[in-house]
């Protein structure tokens, strides 16, 4: 989630780095919904963990812009709706918040991958061959 949320830019050492400064950019999701492509994400083995996280909030506001969830935050949710964690899920959502703010800092590199790998679908193929096709004329 956190690649497709990301906002790609060129590197600043670039031509287009230093010239496309403030140009307005979109996040690789709104860029594919944008082409009408379904962005395909990896196999989710446990929904209610990434349910539970996405609920909480990815991440928390700090002083400097996000931080990763506090034990204090889950604590907080866990007594907003009377669901109890184990312990080592508890942990497990800090570290896949952190792992989240991580990703989308990485993603920003415009020529970052996406940290999974999903077979080309016939929409992706279209839409690459009509932006071929612009480009060459």
């Amino acid at each position: 989630m956190a690649w497709l949320h990301a906002t790609p830019k060129p590197d600043e050492r670039s031509r287009r780095g230093k010239i496309e400064t403030d140009a307005p950019r979109r996040s690789r999701i709104d860029a594919l919904k944008r082409k009408k492509i379904d962005p395909q994400m990896p196999p989710n083995p446990a929904p209610h963990i990434t349910t539970w996280l996405i609920e909480i909030g990815l991440s928390e506001a700090a002083g400097m812009g996000e931080v990763p969830l506090s034990s204090r935050e889950i604590a907080a949710w866990q007594d907003n709706t009377c669901i109890r964690l184990e312990p080592w899920v508890a942990r497990l959502l800090r570290k896949l918040s952190a792992a989240y703010l991580a990703e989308g800092r990485r993603a920003e590199a415009e020529t970052c991958p996406p940290p999974w790998r999903a077979p080309v679908t016939q929409r992706e193929l279209e839409v690459a061959e009509a932006e071929l096709r612009n480009v060459l004329g």
